[in-house]
């Protein structure tokens, strides 16, 4: 609500429509609406602090892991201290490349011939990779819900209050202002908060989206290092 409106609405009704006041004295259904737009912004506010340091944290572990292994001459030093870098994706992809390596370099004492293990090793990094980028976006698409739903329950709450404005100036035979101003202020601020809730959840939805975009690029082109310099050192 615009300050003139404000203020036009004051002058008219001769009270004052505080946000806070209209917010608590709702009742019914638009009290309802808002109760669930509050609930969502909350779990939506947790979870954009959440993933904000998490994909915060795992970019930055993964950039101090990728630093020590293209500085490391040997894939058993870097396989002990990759469980020093656990919130990294790329780190986690490594360890199942290479404990799948190992148990191939256990299994075969001939190097020669093995297009099949090179394919096994490939399958345990996509895992990984899968299970790691599923990790990555999890509680993201509740942002979406978020952005999408919220200003319809407002818009809902809106309308449903717009309703029982109208119901009073019928109940009262009084169509002035003064009736259907406090009302119609009423039902306005479901729709308020329901775009309060909804504008940062799809703000943070695009940014994470793209946070995990980059990272799931970052795994991919790991995987296809590590094989190729596997298909180098141990498939000749």
């Amino acid at each position: 609500m615009t300050d003139v409106g404000y203020s036009f609405l004051l002058a008219v009704t001769g009270q004052e429509l505080h946000i806070f006041e209209l917010v608590l004295n709702s009742r019914g259904v638009v009290a309802a609406v808002l109760v669930l737009l509050m609930l969502f912004s909350m779990i939506s506010w947790y979870i954009i602090a959440y993933k904000y340091f998490y994909l915060r944290r795992a970019h930055a572990e993964s950039s101090r892991f990728l630093d020590m292994f293209w500085h490391s001459k040997r894939l058993d030093a870097i396989y002990k201290s990759a469980g020093d870098f656990k919130r990294s994706p790329i780190s986690q992809v490594f360890k199942a490349g290479y404990v799948e390596l190992s148990r191939i370099k256990s299994d075969k004492v001939d190097t020669s011939g093995w297009l099949g293990d090179m394919q096994s090793i490939e399958r345990a990094l996509e895992r990984t990779q899968t299970a790691e980028l599923t990790n990555l976006e999890s509680k993201i698409p509740f942002l979406a819900t978020t952005g999408s739903a919220a200003p319809f329950v407002g818009l809902f709450g809106t309308v449903w209050g717009i309703m029982n404005a109208f119901r009073s100036i019928g109940a009262a035979k009084s169509a002035s202002l003064g009736t259907v101003a406090p009302g119609i202020a009423e039902a306005l601020v479901a729709t308020a908060i329901g775009l309060m809730a909804a504008i940062p959840a799809v703000v943070a939805y695009n940014y994470f989206t793209r946070r995990v975009k980059v990272q799931a690029a970052e795994m991919d082109t790991f995987g296809n290092d590590f094989l190729n310099i596997v298909k180098r050192h141990f498939f000749k």
